[in-house]
């Protein structure tokens, strides 16, 4: 609080426990020192910087942004865990949430928050950018089908990968795929 007892937004932003950014058209605008540091960059050298320097692959960026837009349209906000890549190219999980400031431009201005979820679920096998976007559906519950429907894969196809991801971590059934993947013990 200032001494004229006014809260200061500024200093909550950039003090904030988790990583937050402000965004607009998928390009970030401002970041707190939070989120800088998680992703191995200083808050100068990500402002004015795509998402895309956030993620493993320019494709992975581009079919998350293709996702994310019918679920902000119906919810008004979007939330999901999934691989990010930081500066050093080291990947990792990360809960994104965000919320855009006009619900009709659902990639226009917005508030986001990245949480590292890398100590309760490391990433432990060599992953494709496919395998890593199915997996990160995995983890939210969905089935094939669900998952072929928001990916425009065929059911089959992602079964394909799915049993590619058993192989990777020694599952044997999809529930022990989703507990390792979430990095349970």
């Amino acid at each position: 609080m200032s001494q004229a007892g006014s809260i200061d937004y500024e200093m909550i932003f950039q003090h904030a426990p988790v990583g937050m950014c402000v965004s607009q058209d998928r390009v970030i605008r401002s970041c707190n020192q939070a989120l800088a540091a998680m992703f191995g960059y200083s808050p100068d050298k990500l402002r004015n910087q795509s998402f895309s320097v956030l993620y493993p692959t320019m494709d992975e960026f581009l079919r998350t942004g293709d996702r994310i837009v019918p679920i902000m349209n119906a919810k008004g906000r979007y939330s999901d865990e999934r691989i990010m890549r930081r500066a050093n190219g080291e990947l990792f999980w990360c809960h994104v949430t965000g919320r855009a400031l006009d619900p009709a431009q659902p990639l226009g201005a917005g508030v986001w928050t990245f949480e590292d979820v890398s100590e309760k679920r490391p990433v432990s096998a060599e992953l494709t950018p496919r395998e890593r976007e199915i997996a990160a559906l995995l983890v939210e519950g969905k089935t094939s089908k669900i998952i072929a429907r928001e990916t425009d894969l065929s059911p089959r196809t992602v079964e394909m990968h799915r049993a590619s991801l058993m192989r990777k971590f020694s599952a044997s059934t999809s529930s022990e795929l989703v507990h390792k993947l979430v990095g349970a013990r």
